[in-house]
């Protein structure tokens, strides 16, 4: 799959969870140098992920559309795919491209997962069972685009 496209995917997973794509990328790093690599760094990007997949459930979260929680998914996925693109060697042009292509895929993410979650309500009197694919779907998403290229 072209980075570009893998870089829309880890934003539109990020734009679900937050940080589902720095996770990801995090988890996935195939070196253990760096701050991706490192074992701290590991441990809280699992830490932040599965907080979050809680968090999300609770009703005294704010939506993820409000200024405070739309922020930071589209700063996370701007810097989860400058990060997939700086990875897979991209020139400095092509890193920005796929930072921006993270953003925009983030932002679509953010309302795909608030219109799946307020379907999920109409059909079934809750959205619990709309957040539990949700997190199914993110976490897939997330894992396949930053898995390393072969």
């Amino acid at each position: 799959m072209p980075s570009l496209l893998r870089a829309a995917l880890l934003g539109l997973a990020t734009g679900g969870r937050s940080t589902s794509g720095l996770a990801a990328l995090t988890l996935t790093n195939p070196s253990s140098d760096g701050l991706l690599g490192n074992r701290w760094t590991r441990r809280l990007a699992g830490t932040a992920t599965a907080g979050e997949l809680l968090g999300d459930k609770l009703p005294q979260t704010p939506s993820r559309l409000q200024p405070e929680g739309l922020l930071p998914r589209l700063a996370c996925g701007a810097v989860a795919g400058a990060i997939l693109g700086s990875r897979e060697g991209g020139s400095r042009r092509r890193t920005a491209l796929a930072s921006v292509v993270g953003l925009l895929g983030a932002a679509a993410g953010s309302r795909l997962g608030v219109a799946w979650r307020q379907q999920a309500d109409r059909r079934f009197g809750a959205d619990l069972p709309g957040a539990l694919l949700e997190d199914a779907w993110v976490l897939s998403a997330a894992r396949y685009a930053s898995r390393p290229r072969d």
